[in-house]
């Protein structure tokens, strides 16, 4: 089964958050630029992670889909059609739409690579030529958002094939040499306690940001805390109308960076400046370049301006290279001892 995060249940406000701006500004720039291939956020229990994801769909602008199209097509945009989508408009069909809020799919963390990926009728596709296909959780989440929670205790290989699909932008789905293939454009956030076990570095290098939280570290935050989250348990609907105008001020504001971002410059001296930090850092490959370069127009959009600067840029490092940086053994991805070794 599918879990979706709709506007049915009301879903406590991005903007009524306590603090935890790092969260909050990383989710923001996979918005504004999903390239970025999604944010890792760790951290200890009880410190919004969840919710802030839950949260996010609702800053978004609604979406057209296909109606009764399981794959989420686009009806505007033939690069985010399924195959027999676009066939239809090709064959110049006019295609019911309807318009949605934007989901959350939540991945559960025993599902299977079929039930991630989906399936193929291979039997039917040899008897009588017709791919039947039964769409899995990447499906649901084209043009969304997945949100994996514990990512550190999935099968690494389902996490693998979502980090695929997270950086291509496609699933595909091959049996026997048979294979169909649909869009899959989604902001993949994966949260998890390293308490309970980090993942490998080959899994940490695919996420493109990464973020760690932990608990408020004073009174007046905590009270904060626990007074809004009484207000929102006692009343959700009132809770919500009085975060409304924050809230569609926020929203405004991260439609305004979605499309000021692809037209964001970065000067030769930004570029150098990202490569002599990943030397610096010693971490391997170009990954961490390319995602500093995105993080850091993703930024520049964000605060409204049109080229990046060193500060945007000193941010993005934070959030594209300490889980990328090569570690001493019983060392944590922020340099401190890990859990179980004494410091």
């Amino acid at each position: 089964m599918v879990s979706t995060t709709t506007a049915a249940t009301p879903i406590y406000p991005f903007v009524a958050i306590v603090g935890q701006e790092t969260l909050k500004t990383s989710l923001i720039l996979n918005v504004i630029n999903p390239a970025l291939s999604g944010v890792l956020v760790r951290g200890e229990k009880g410190t919004a992670k969840s919710t802030a994801v839950r949260a996010l769909a609702e800053l978004l602008p609604d979406i057209d889909v296909v109606e009764g199209d399981p794959f989420q097509s686009d009806p505007a945009d033939p690069k985010a059609m399924a195959p027999d989508i676009r066939t239809r408009v090709e064959a110049g069909e006019t295609l019911p739409v309807r318009r949605r809020k934007v989901r959350v799919v939540e991945l559960p963390i025993s599902a299977t690579e079929d039930r991630v990926v989906g399936t193929l009728d291979l039997e039917l596709a040899i008897r009588e030529g017709r791919k039947t296909i039964e769409p899995g959780l990447l499906a649901a989440a084209h043009r969304g958002i997945l949100y994996v929670d514990e990512v550190n205790l999935l099968d690494d290989h389902v996490v693998d094939v979502l980090l695929d699909s997270a950086a291509m932008g496609i699933n595909t789905i091959e049996r026997e040499g048979i294979s169909f293939s649909h869009p899959a454009r989604f902001t993949l956030v994966g949260t998890m306690n390293p308490e309970e076990g980090e993942l490998r570095p080959q899994l940490l290098d695919r996420f493109g940001l990464c973020v760690h939280v932990e608990g408020l570290t004073t009174p007046e935050q905590r009270v904060a805390v626990v007074k809004r989250r009484a207000a929102f348990e006692q009343d959700p609907a009132g809770f919500v109308a009085q975060w409304a105008e924050a809230t569609e001020t926020l929203r405004e504001a991260i439609a305004f960076a979605i499309a000021r971002c692809p037209q964001v410059a970065a000067s030769d001296e930004i570029l150098l400046e990202i490569a002599d930090r990943s030397l610096k850092m010693g971490v391997d490959g170009h990954r961490s370049d390319i995602v500093m370069l995105k993080a850091a127009k993703a930024l520049a959009a964000w605060a409204g301006r049109d080229e990046v600067t060193p500060a945007d840029l000193d941010e993005a490092a934070k959030l594209a290279l300490a889980h990328r940086m090569r570690r001493r053994p019983f060392e944590d991805i922020m340099g401190r001892p890990a859990a179980g070794q004494s410091s």
